[in-house]
């Protein structure tokens, strides 16, 4: 007998997107995908993403910019574990207002978990710098996922009902 895996309801993706920070993008490569780790913060409705202002996830966005943004959480042992995947495309963000709101909550972000300052370095800083250089300099591009249709969404779960 096969067994499948639960789905996830809109309400608990929805919840662990608010609540983790990471998450990997699948950008269409040449001749395979090409996956890459980004940091996001989440409005309720939107991710964003900061996106340095180079390097292949940038080459690949320029020709296409439909991805896959994959979201999970998981115990150390596996006993529970849950993911979702949205199929979207990526906008990048030119409105200054939103462009310096989305910077104010990875600042937030930043400072609220208590990530090590070596994560600048993915966001195109120096780790020697104070965060708040994310808010004044234009290292980093501000991306939006976008087109994500409920039907496309996957969400899967697993739990040992310890947690």
């Amino acid at each position: 007998m096969i067994f499948k895996m639960p789905s996830m309801k809109k309400q608990e993706y929805d919840r662990l997107i608010e609540e983790e920070f990471i998450c990997r993008i699948a950008f269409n490569g040449e001749s395979h995908p090409h996956v890459a780790p980004f940091l996001y913060v989440f409005d309720g409705k939107f991710m964003y993403f900061l996106s340095t202002k180079y390097g292949k996830k940038v080459l690949h966005f320029r020709k296409n910019p439909a991805v896959t943004v994959e979201v999970e959480r998981y115990s150390p042992d596996l006993s529970s574990f849950s993911f979702v995947a949205l199929p979207g495309r990526l906008v990048e963000v030119e409105d200054p207002e939103t462009k310096s709101l989305v910077r104010e909550r990875f600042v937030e972000l930043i400072q609220k978990k208590n990530l090590s300052s070596n994560v600048l370095s993915a966001l195109g800083h120096s780790p020697d710098e104070p965060v708040e250089a994310l808010l004044t300099e234009g290292r980093n591009s501000v991306w939006k996922l976008v087109g994500v249709k409920m039907g496309n969404i996957s969400g899967l779960k697993h739990s040992d009902g310890s947690k």
